[in-house]
């Protein structure tokens, strides 16, 4: 089989859905029944082609980046058109059996203008789908009924990375057929820290958050939560690992409550340290609006961390004793989640041990050998 992919941000660009699509490919590298070509985008304008695989290219179209965490309406404009001259080339030359794009939009675009010739599937990764983003509220007023619902309908299938965003989708388009195909997690990479000398629980409780800094994370409820907390007395420290547009509102705010001590900012981290990085702590914790499935919260789980986090899309797949799910996304919620395990060594102990024990229900394995699964039925069982 061969496959295109489209994908508008790969590493470094972007966060979740492309460190997801990388996390395929390396599944898919040097597999003799498929051959893949990738057409994604680069932070400097210019074109270039690069081998990642013996079976695998990698197309990469520059725009004039500013931030490798943040797109600008310009740019996603500005990838759209270069991308799209581009994309049209490679079906006129080349034989696909089919198209994978990652996001519906602007990814999905490029293939819906050809589908009457080549079938394609869509994985929904959640900016995609219209929800509670406060970035993205004009775009899914303006282009959701003229634009989402056509590209979703002429999709060769819809695949979504959790339940809880099906549920999203199927809120905005009810008679869609979606299918369900979770993020993976590399078992050997993550891994728990050796534990350490005697019975001494940790002291200070190290917390963790990974992601972009933007508003649907909600970073702010969770200064808030860790000065309630350091306010009661309890011992806490939280780290932000992850770059963005609210750095520094966020570190203007920690300072405001004295608390430099408390609160690091790692900023963006190169993925090959975040295994130690996650060593490093003791609870990971979310308090995001809006998610697909996260990646973060999946190799921290992996790395034996248990999970703190407000309820959203992907929870109720990777959350059951390894952690707690609060219905209430205030700091007082959260604190109170958070201190049971700051008093109790064995609670600790018991999620982090749980967490691991969940993280091994997933794998990119699987995750690849299923998309494998769909590629065939679509190709008419082509191997």
């Amino acid at each position: 089989m061969k496959i295109l992919m489209l994908n508008y941000e790969f590493p470094p660009i972007g966060g979740g859905g492309g460190q997801a699509h990388l996390a395929l490919l390396h599944q898919y590298a040097n597999r003799r029944d498929l051959e893949v070509e990738v057409l994604t985008s680069a932070p400097r304008p210019g074109f270039s082609v690069g081998q990642f695989a013996s079976n695998v290219l990698i197309y990469r179209m520059g725009v004039h980046k500013k931030d490798l965490h943040f797109w600008r309406r310009s740019e996603v404009i500005e990838w759209l058109i270069k991308a799209q001259s581009c994309y049209r080339r490679f079906v006129r030359q080349e034989s696909y059996d089919l198209v994978h794009a990652f996001f519906g939009f602007p990814t999905g675009w490029l293939c819906y203008r050809t589908a009457r010739t080549l079938p394609y599937i869509i994985s929904l990764r959640g900016s995609d789908v219209p929800g509670e983003n406060a970035r993205l509220k004009l775009e899914y007023k303006l282009l959701a009924p003229l634009v989402f619902r056509p590209i979703w309908r002429g999709a060769a299938a819809l695949v979504a990375c959790s339940e809880g965003l099906k549920g999203r989708a199927l809120k905005f388009l009810p008679s869609a057929q979606i299918e369900v195909i979770p993020n993976g997690v590399d078992l050997e990479r993550f891994a728990p820290a050796d534990p350490g000398p005697g019975d001494a629980g940790p002291s200070p409780l190290r917390l963790l958050t990974v992601g972009r800094l933007s508003m649907t994370k909600r970073l702010h409820l969770l200064v808030d939560t860790v000065d309630l907390l350091r306010r009661q007395g309890c011992n806490v420290r939280l780290t932000i690992a992850g770059g963005g547009a609210l750095k520094g509102d966020l570190e203007r705010a920690v300072t405001q409550r004295g608390l430099g001590a408390a609160v690091q900012f790692l900023g963006r981290v190169e993925s090959e340290q975040m295994p130690e990085v996650y060593r490093g702590h003791d609870v990971f914790v979310s308090a995001s609006m809006q998610e697909g499935m996260s990646n973060a919260m999946l190799e921290a789980m992996a790395s034996g961390l248990p999970i703190v986090t407000t309820r959203c899309e992907g929870v109720d797949e990777l959350i059951a004793e390894n952690g707690v799910v609060v219905d209430d996304p205030r700091p007082a919620a959260l604190a109170a989640a958070i201190e049971k395990l700051a008093r109790s060594r064995a609670a600790l102990k018991s999620m982090s041990v749980a967490a691991r024990k969940r993280a091994e229900r997933f794998s990119w394995r699987a995750t690849a050998d299923q998309y494998m699964d769909l590629y065939r039925k679509l190709a008419g069982g082509k191997t």
